[in-house]
C-alpha cells in the first residue's frame, strides 16, 4: 500500500484487514489512527479527506490485531476505573466487571480505618492501586506468582506514586505473607481447564485464566486460607456458574453473599467471618 492516503482510505483498509478479529472493526481502526496520530475523535470525524501516512507502525498494529492480539497490548495501555494503566503481555488485562470487585470491597470497609489488605494475583496492579487511592489509611500487599506480572504492577505503582503504600511480593497465594490481614481480595483464575476461549484470550497468561477441572482450584484454596488465617473479609471474582460450588465450600464460621455483573450474571462473592 502506498505510504500516502486519506484518513478515510486508511480507515477502510484497517477495518477490512481486522474484520475477522474485531467485533467493531471500524471503531478499532479509528482508535489505531487516533493513537498513532495523537488526534481526538472530533479531528478524525472532520478530517476524513486529510492526507496521512500509512506507516510501518500502523501496518504492524494492523497485522497484530488481525492476528487477534488485543488492542490493549498493542497500545500498552488500558482504561480501568476511570484511570489509565500500563499493560503488557504476561499480565491479565483488567476488565470492566472487575471494577465491581473493587466496589464490593469498598462497600464492606470503612475508609477511615487502618487496614491491612492483600490482593492475590496482583497482575497489572490496577485493583490494588484503586483500592489504595480509595482507602488512604490502608496498607496493601500485592502478590503474584509471575515475575512478568509483578514487573507490570511495579511500573503502574510507581506511576501512581504508591510505592510506599503497596508492597509487591512474588508468592504462591499467601506463602510469603506473614502479616495479619483484614481483607483478602482476588480476581483469581476461574476458567475450567480445556475450555475453548476466544482467540484474543490466547494472548493473555494462562496462569491467570485456568484453574483445574472445574475452574475452582484457586478459589477453594483462597477460601480455605481465609478461614485458616481467620481473615474477616474475602472478596473474590468468580465464574457465572460457580455460585453453588462456592456455597458448598463455604467454611464454618463464615457467611457468603454474591454480586452480579453488568449482564446480570453472578460474577463474585463476599465472604465474611461471623463474629459470635
Amino acid at each position: 500500500m502506498p505510504s500516502q492516503h486519506t484518513v478515510r482510505e486508511c480507515l477502510d483498509v484497517i477495518s477490512s484487514e481486522i474484520s475477522g478479529a474485531a467485533e467493531r472493526p471500524r471503531r478499532e481502526a479509528e482508535l489505531m489512527i487516533m493513537e498513532r496520530s495523537q488526534c481526538d475523535a472530533l479531528w478524525l470525524m472532520t478530517n476524513q479527506d486529510a492526507q496521512m501516512q500509512f506507516d510501518s507502525v500502523l501496518q504492524e498494529w494492523t497485522q497484530r490485531r488481525k492476528a487477534h492480539e488485543p488492542l490493549e497490548y498493542i497500545f500498552n495501555r488500558v482504561s480501568f476505573y476511570s484511570r489509565e494503566f500500563y499493560i503488557a503481555p504476561g499480565a491479565l488485562i483488567p476488565r470492566p466487571e472487575t471494577e465491581l470487585l473493587i466496589d464490593a470491597v469498598l462497600g464492606e470497609v470503612d475508609p477511615k480505618h487502618s487496614l491491612t489488605l492483600c490482593e492475590v494475583g496482583v497482575g497489572s496492579g490496577a485493583v490494588s492501586i484503586v483500592l489504595a487511592e480509595q482507602l488512604p489509611k490502608a496498607k496493601l500487599i500485592g502478590v503474584d506468582i509471575s515475575e512478568t506480572a509483578l514487573g507490570v504492577s511495579a511500573k503502574n505503582i510507581e506511576a501512581f506514586g504508591l510505592e510506599q503504600r503497596i508492597a509487591l511480593r512474588k508468592s504462591d497465594l499467601l506463602e510469603q505473607v506473614g502479616e495479619s490481614l483484614d481483607v483478602l481480595v482476588s480476581n483469581p483464575p476461574y476458567i475450567a481447564a480445556g475450555t475453548a476461549l476466544e482467540p484474543n484470550l490466547g494472548y493473555e497468561p494462562g496462569l491467570a485464566l485456568f484453574a483445574g477441572e472445574r475452574g475452582m482450584d484457586v478459589i477453594e484454596k483462597l477460601m480455605a486460607l481465609t478461614s485458616g488465617h481467620a481473615i474477616p473479609l474475602f472478596c473474590c471474582e468468580m465464574g457465572y456458574d460457580q455460585r453453588d460450588m462456592v456455597t458448598e465450600q463455604l467454611p464454618d464460621g463464615y457467611s457468603v453473599s454474591f454480586y452480579k455483573d453488568f449482564a446480570g450474571l453472578d460474577r463474585g462473592f463476599i465472604m465474611k467471618r461471623i463474629v459470635p
